[in-house]
């Protein structure tokens, strides 16, 4: 199992968060942060030796890149590409996330989900995506490993998608998030499980989802050389 965290998004808490996680999926610069923000995570997670993902997200600072923007397909791509490549400009990456509402996005539209697996193809990266939706296909087409990923700080609705932060109790108190990463860990169905690092508190999730891992057992690490979902 794996540990991520959305980090660089000037949150506040990045630096207490990269103690407890696997893989940093970093901001670059748009939805949120800076450049400034993005060198510096990269570099604290190589000190670290935290794996580090590409986390792009809607040019849309006032609402954090979580409202969808209707662009085409060809002007989401050129928007991946642009934030992806700075980037990978600084270092390796070994998976892109596409946050906030062009995430959502991506996990319903089959053609902004291949988009987006082109663009983290041409950087020898895989995909992060909730299993049974169009992330994890488009990674799949595409011949790139396919991360599934699970929430433990979000209220998940019965058809798989995350419950809108808009409604009550979407996001999850601690020990809510612990419990829910324990189920998720235990599922075989998810290979990544993620904390927001720009919600509330989320330093303190993390070293607590963190030592639930641990103490039921429950190896830990990167997603470097981890098989290829079929």
């Amino acid at each position: 199992m794996n540990l991520n965290a959305d980090l660089g998004e000037g949150a506040g808490e990045d630096e207490a968060i990269l103690a407890h996680v696997d893989s940093a999926c970093v901001a670059c610069g748009v939805h949120a942060g800076s450049a400034t923000i993005s060198l510096a995570t990269v570099s604290r997670c190589r000190a670290l030796g935290v794996e580090v993902g590409a986390h792009p997200g809607y040019d849309d600072r006032p609402n954090f890149g979580r409202v969808e923007v209707p662009l085409s397909c060809e002007e989401i791509e050129a928007l991946l590409a642009f934030q992806v490549a700075s980037l990978a400009a600084i270092g390796p990456l070994a998976f892109v996330k596409a946050h906030g509402a062009l995430y959502h996005r991506c996990q319903h539209d089959r053609a902004a989900a291949d988009a987006l697996a082109r663009v983290a193809k041409q950087h020898g990266a895989g995909l992060m995506g909730q299993p049974g939706f169009e992330i994890v296909a488009a990674a799949e087409r595409a011949g790139i490993p396919a991360y599934r990923e699970g929430f433990a700080d979000r209220l998940v609705r019965p058809d798989g998608t995350l419950a809108p932060r808009n409604e009550p109790g979407s996001v999850l108190e601690p020990g809510r998030a612990v419990d829910q990463a324990l189920r998720l860990a235990r599922s075989g169905r998810y290979d990544t499980i993620c904390i927001h690092g720009d919600t509330p508190g989320a330093a303190f999730v993390a070293a607590a989802v963190r030592q639930a891992l641990d103490g039921a057992g429950i190896a830990t690490g990167s997603l470097a050389g981890h098989p290829r979902i079929a």
